[in-house]
C-alpha cells in the first residue's frame, strides 16, 4: 500500500473531493462508433469449425496491444486458429496478425515484416519487455504449442522458443508476465485449459436429432498453470513445482496480477471454468499458497461454480484495493469480488448491480476502463455465448452485442444501447488502449469467423486525462506490479487483460475536472517510493523510477 505522509495528504485530498464531484451527479455519456473498415483492418478470426465439435474451435481470440516499434502509438496483434485435426497453419488465413498504427486511427498490416505470422492454433497472448531491453515482447499461447517472439528492433521479432527453456505440449489458453520474486525480471505464468488432443471424439448434444454441440467442461480433466522464472539470460526455469503450484490442477481461462492484501507481493486469480476460481497468495519466499476459497473468491456466495472466463483484478470502487470482476455464461451473471481489506472478499455481484444487468448475457472478454474520463473506472464485456447451437437447447442467445455498464460511484448501469455498441456477433477478446491519441480509450475486439471490431471512443464531454507509462530502473523495465495513486484513485501496472488478452500501454486515469494534478504517488516493485507535484494532465507522461 501507498501511505501519503501528512505533508502531500493535502493534495491527495484535494484532488479525491474534486473526482469525487465529477461523479456526485449523473456520470457522462459513453459513446463508440465502430471504424474497423476505414481504419483498414480487415483481421478474420479462422476458429476453423468442425462437425465434430472439438472444445477448442470456440475458445480463441486473444489480442495483444503493443508499442512494437516504439513510436509511441499503440499497435495490436491478432491470434488466430489453424487446421484441424493437423493444428497447422495451412493457409494465410490461419497466420496471427499484427497491425502497425500509422496515426490518425489507420492500421497496416506488418504480420510478414515483423516476424509474426506463428504457427499452430493459437489462443492467448501476453506483451512486455521480459529482457528489460527496452522493446516489447511477445508470447503467444496455444493448443499444445507455445511461442516466445522476442523484440530484436527495426520492428521485426525473434522465435526464441526453443532457446528460452519455455515448453509446449499442453493446452495453454492465457498467460501474463510478473515480477513474482521482485528481482527486476519478468516471468511467466501460462494458464493451461484441460487435457485434450484431435482424437478426443465424444458426441455431446441430442444424438436422436442429431444435434451435436460443444461437450460441457465436466468431461476435459482439467491442468495446473506453469510458472516460468526469468534467469535473465534469456532463459527460462519451470518452478511449477518448487512455487507449489503442481497440485491446483483447474480448467483455466484468464489470470490476473494484483497485490491484493498490501503486503508488497503480487499475487495471481486465475478463473475456472464450471470448477473454484484460484487465488495463489504470494507468500514472499518464492512459494504461493492458494486461498481462494479461504479469501472469497473460489465461488460466488450460493457456492456454485460457474464458466468463469477471463478476469479483471482492479479497483473497480476507488478505495485502494483491486477487487476481481469475472464474466460467465448466461443466467449466472458476471460475478464481482469486492475486496473488503485483511485479505478478505465479499460477493459483491448485485451490491455492485453488475448481476441484475449482465444475467442475460454471456461474456468472455472484458475491461475495467475509465471511458468518460470522470474518475471511475467503467465495464465493457464482449458477449456471446460458448455453444452455436444454444439456441435449440435453452432461451439464451449465441451471437451478442458487446456492453458497456457506466460506473457511477462503485454501481454500474448498463449504457450499450446509447453507447452504440450495434454489431452482433460470437465475441471473445476485447483490448483498450488510446489507439488516437485523443485522451478517450478505444477498443479492439476479436470475433469467431467474422470481422475485428475497431471501436472508436467518441464520447462527448470526456474529463482530463493521464496516462503514465514507467520505465523501471531497479524494477524491471515496465514497472509492472507498480501501484500508483491518485487521490481516491489507484491502479497497478500490468498488462494482463481480460480474456487471452494482454495490454502493454500504461496506467491510465480520468481525471474528471482536474486539469492539474497536485500528486501522483508511485510505490515500484523494488520498494522505491516516488511523488510526482503540480503535473499537468491531458497527456502520456514517461516516468523513470528513482534510481
Amino acid at each position: 500500500m501507498i501511505f501519503p505522509s501528512a505533508g502531500r495528504l493535502a493534495g491527495a485530498v484535494v484532488v479525491a473531493c474534486a473526482l469525487a464531484a465529477a461523479v456526485s451527479s449523473e456520470p457522462g455519456p459513453i459513446r463508440f462508433r465502430e471504424v474497423a473498415a476505414q481504419a483498414g483492418v480487415d483481421f478474420v478470426l479462422e476458429n476453423n469449425p468442425t462437425a465434430r465439435k472439438h472444445m477448442i474451435e470456440t475458445m480463441p481470440g486473444g489480442i495483444a496491444i503493443l508499442d512494437y516499434d516504439g513510436d509511441g502509438r499503440p499497435d495490436f496483434f491478432f491470434t488466430n486458429g489453424a487446421e484441424i485435426p493437423s493444428l497447422e497453419k495451412s493457409s494465410p488465413k490461419f497466420r496471427n496478425r499484427l497491425y502497425r498504427n500509422e496515426g490518425g486511427m489507420k492500421f497496416r498490416d506488418v504480420t510478414a515484416e515483423a516476424g509474426v505470422a506463428g504457427a499452430g492454433y493459437s489462443m492467448g497472448a501476453a506483451a512486455a519487455d521480459f529482457d528489460n531491453d527496452g522493446r516489447a515482447d511477445l508470447f503467444v499461447a496455444g493448443v499444445n504449442r507455445n511461442i516466445l517472439y522476442r523484440n530484436v528492433g527495426g520492428g521485426k521479432f525473434e522465435d526464441v522458443t526453443a532457446k528460452s527453456g519455455i515448453k509446449s505440449g499442453e493446452w495453454s489458453v492465457a498467460a501474463g508476465w510478473f515480477d513474482y520474486d521482485r528481482d527486476g525480471l519478468l516471468d511467466l505464468w501460462v494458464v493451461h485449459y484441460a487435457k485434450w488432443s484431435p482424437a478426443f471424439d465424444r458426441f455431446c448434444g441430442d444424438q436422436t436429432r442429431g444435434v451435436r454441440i460443444y461437450c460441457h467442461p465436466k468431461y476435459f480433466e482439467g491442468l495446473a498453470s506453469t510458472l516460468y522464472r526469468n534467469r535473465g539470460d534469456g532463459t527460462f526455469e519451470d518452478v511449477t513445482e518448487k512455487a507449489g503450484l503442481k497440485p491446483y490442477a483447474g480448467r483455466g481461462m484468464g489470470v490476473g496480477f494484483a497485490d491484493y492484501d498490501g503486503d508488497g507481493w503480487p499475487d495471481v486469480f486465475v478463473t475456472n471454468d464450471n470448477m473454484p476460481n484460484f487465488l495463489f497468495h504470494n507468500k514472499g519466499d518464492g512459494t504461493f499458497e492458494e486461498v481462494g476459497l479461504l479469501a472469497g473468491v473460489a465461488l460466488r456466495d450460493h457456492g456454485k461454480p460457474v464458466a468463469s472466463m477471463g478476469v479483471e483484478f482492479k479497483d473497480y470502487d476507488n478505495d485502494g484495493l483491486p477487487d476481481a470482476i469475472v464474466t460467465a455464461l448466461a443466467g449466472e451473471s458476471y460475478p464481482v469480488f469486492r475486496n473488503a481489506g485483511h485479505g478478505m472478499f465479499l460477493d459483491a455481484t448485485y451490491a455492485s448491480k453488475v448481476g441484475s444487468a449482465s444475467v442475460k448475457h454471456s461474456g468472455w472478454g472484458l475491461a475495467l476502463v475509465d471511458f468518460n474520463n470522470d474518475g471511475w473506472k467503467d465495464l465493457f464485456t464482449a458477449n456471446s455465448h460458448v455453444n452455436d447451437l444454444v439456441e435449440q437447447f435453452e432461451p439464451s442467445v449465441y451471437k451478442e452485442k458487446n456492453s458497456v455498464f457506466v460506473n457511477a460511484g462503485g454501481v454500474f448501469r448498463d449504457v450499450s444501447d446509447e453507447a452504440g455498441l450495434t454489431a452482433v456477433a460470437a465475441h471473445r477478446g476485447a483490448v483498450f488502449a488510446d489507439l488516437n491519441g485523443d485522451g478517450r480509450v478505444d477498443g479492439v475486439v476479436s470475433a469467431l469467423g467474422g470481422s475485428a471490431e475497431v471501436w472508436e471512443n467518441v464520447s462527448p464531454g470526456a474529463g482530463h486525462w493521464i496516462v503514465l507509462r514507467l520505465r523501471g530502473t531497479k524494477s524491471n523495465r515496465d514497472g509492472i506490479g507498480a501501484r500508483v495513486r491518485i487521490g481516491s484513485q489507484m491502479a497497478e501496472m500490468t498488462t494482463t487483460a481480460g480474456y487471452a488478452s494482454s495490454v502493454d500501454w500504461g496506467v491510465h486515469f480520468g481525471l474528471g475536472p482536474v486539469s492539474v494534478v497536485k500528486s501522483i504517488e508511485i510505490a515500484w516493485p523494488s520498494g522505491r517510493r516516488q511523488v510526482l507535484a503540480d503535473v499537468k494532465a491531458d497527456r502520456v507522461l514517461e516516468v523513470e523510477e528513482p534510481r
